[in-house]
């Protein structure tokens, strides 16, 4: 079911993406789901496994080596998100026609649908300011609120890959206001082009989050 109640999807069709992990992909559709009687759904519980694996491992080398280890696995991710990225927008132009906000949503719209897997909602609420509500959430059931943390370092790098194309400024920042695993009944995020000082007050909650968590890594 498509949820595009609040954004006119006429402009879709021009905003063009790669999928990411070609190969592999290709084999499960070719292979696998054409050939066999794979469940599709147990792609969902191997990938619940391997975002609890992340979050413990960043968990205990926040405990083992403090913020050497939390700084470790945070540039892992953000490596392998902006990886991701890449393989997004590899060898594609700037789609003619679009503008900024547009690109903005978009692209979220490819990492909310097919990177993570996820259902959305999204807006354009002027042409400074995207937003989106995350419906459901592969992660939603297992994380807790505090373990969203690890996404925002792969989110991070998705973002860099996408301003390394050169479509859109990189003024555009990215924040939530609330999420599913806190209580409420969606994630709601919020993309806009911020000034300096939003900019710097993001970067001061980041910092932190990481500094509650070597905190309780500690006690």
């Amino acid at each position: 079911m498509a949820h595009w109640e609040h954004r006119d999807e006429s402009n879709w069709a021009e905003f063009r993406f790669n999928q990411p992990y070609p190969a592999g992909l290709k084999r499960l559709r070719d292979e696998v789901l054409e050939k066999t009687d794979y469940d599709p759904a147990v792609l969902w519980q191997w990938g619940t496994m391997q975002a609890m694996s992340v979050v413990h491992i960043l968990k205990d080398c926040e405990k083992e080596f403090g913020e050497q280890g939390q700084q470790l696995v945070n540039r892992a991710l953000r490596s392998v998100g902006h990886d991701v990225g890449q393989q997004i927008f590899a060898g594609l132009s700037k789609p003619e026609g679009l503008s900024e906000a547009e690109l903005v949503s978009f692209f979220a719209t490819v990492i909310n649908r097919i990177v993570y897997a996820s259902l959305e909602a999204p807006r354009i609420d002027s042409e400074d300011r995207i937003s989106f509500d995350i419906v459901w959430c592969p992660h939603q059931d297992h994380y807790s609120a505090f373990d969203c943390r690890v996404q925002r370092y792969l989110v991070q790098g998705m973002l860099d890959a996408f301003f390394d194309t050169g479509w859109v400024s990189g003024d555009w920042q990215v924040k939530f206001t609330c999420t599913i695993p806190a209580g409420s009944k969606v994630c709601t995020f919020v993309l806009w082009k911020a000034s300096s000082q939003e900019k710097a007050e993001w970067e001061l909650y980041t910092r932190k989050l990481e500094q509650r968590a070597l905190k309780e890594a500690s006690g």
